[in-house]
């Protein structure tokens, strides 16, 4: 790609991240008005409330309303958000909770061009930092993706709720993240990257170390609520390292290195219905053993594989409800997604498949 013939913009989120660091807001939102609207999951809003009129008393940010989001990011639900005449008349808007309120907060506040000020409660996926939008149909199916013209313009990471989610939000949150420096690597391998995209590699090498090294205590804390230093980076890791990835990997029409292999077995995945229980992320962990198996990576799957093992995630088809049967639909599936394309060679569908099998072989041996 002749880089130097394009224009273009990269808007990164800035982000806060603490026990108290919702006593930044006023500081952070101070050239963006004084009027806020919080808008978000029911659960979200109702951890976050106390923290954030604590953050805000005494300060000149007030709060118009606490409201909603509808419970799916459709765009019957930002359209509702888009006329709600408190929405309107808010400065900024405040999203809070997990990955679908705050995917609909970025779209409704881009049609309206209101700065959005994210507020993760769980770790459990990047939303908060992307400038990407998953949006459903009203019957919870998949419609597409919508691309914001920037991510949030910055992220408060409240530790101490972070501390307080469940436990397998954040185990499937890991899950999701181990899948990041594998497949942008994979992804970029012989390409001639230009600046941003060049930036997003290099920092993908940041993401599996600290999970890795860290998740496990994480995890542990997180079942005991405690906001420890492992959760921290465990957090930071999931929401702003793949986040920041996300965003300089994702080139619209123009390249695209997010992702790989690990989405294929997800995406494939969920052609079978026996696997619907079982997370996105827990499923994509189990991904990543197959891409590393299929790309000959066998010393590094291993090395996942333990990790895998030592915190629950699936290390064999069995612990997803999948069977050896099952892998021609899934690989069919997989065989039409975008990241199938997204290696540096031509896909063999039935060598995938025997990767699958192997990997498979592998996980059960250390059962």
């Amino acid at each position: 790609m002749e880089a130097y013939k394009m224009n273009y913009t990269v808007t990164l989120p800035s982000y806060s991240v603490g026990t108290d660091c919702y006593k930044e807001i006023p500081w952070v939102t101070r050239h963006f008005g004084k009027k806020a609207v919080v808008v978000g999951g029911k659960t979200a809003m109702e951890k976050a409330k106390p923290e954030l009129l604590k953050a805000l008393e005494g300060t000149d940010v007030e709060i118009l309303d606490f409201i909603w989001y509808g419970g799916n990011s459709t765009y019957e639900n930002t359209e509702a958000l888009k006329n709600n005449p408190t929405v309107q008349a808010a400065d900024m808007v405040f999203g809070v909770g997990g990955g679908r309120a705050v995917d609909t907060c970025k779209v409704f506040c881009d049609q309206l061009d209101k700065p959005l000020f994210t507020f993760p409660t769980i770790a459990s996926n990047c939303a908060a930092c992307t400038a990407i939008s998953v949006i459903y149909n009203a019957d919870d199916t998949f419609r597409e993706y919508y691309y914001p013209k920037t991510p949030a313009t910055h992220v408060f990471i409240n530790m101490k709720i972070i501390a307080e989610a469940p436990e397998k939000l954040l185990w499937a949150g890991i899950g999701d993240a181990l899948s990041k420096e594998c497949e942008v690597l994979l992804a970029t391998r012989g390409k001639d990257l230009f600046h941003t995209p060049l930036m997003g590699a290099q920092l993908s090498r940041a993401c599996t170390t600290p999970l890795v090294e860290c998740g496990k205590k994480a995890l542990e804390d997180c079942r005991n609520g405690v906001a420890s230093y492992e959760l921290q980076q465990v957090a930071l890791d999931i929401i702003v390292s793949t986040g920041l990835v996300s965003n300089m990997t994702s080139g619209g029409d123009a390249y695209y290195y997010n992702s790989s292999l690990a989405h294929c077995v997800y995406y494939g995945a969920t052609m079978i219905h026996r696997a619907a229980s079982h997370l996105h992320g827990e499923i994509v962990s189990f991904g990543v053993l197959c891409l590393l198996t299929y790309d000959g990576q066998l010393e590094e799957r291993d090395r996942l594989m333990q990790f895998n093992k030592s915190v629950g995630l699936p290390i064999c088809l069995a612990d997803m409800d999948l069977k050896p049967e099952d892998l021609p639909v899934m690989v069919k599936k997989a065989s039409s997604v975008l990241e199938w394309t997204c290696v540096p060679y031509t896909m063999d569908g039935d060598r995938f498949i025997k990767a699958i099998l192997d990997c498979d072989a592998c996980g059960q041996k250390l059962k």
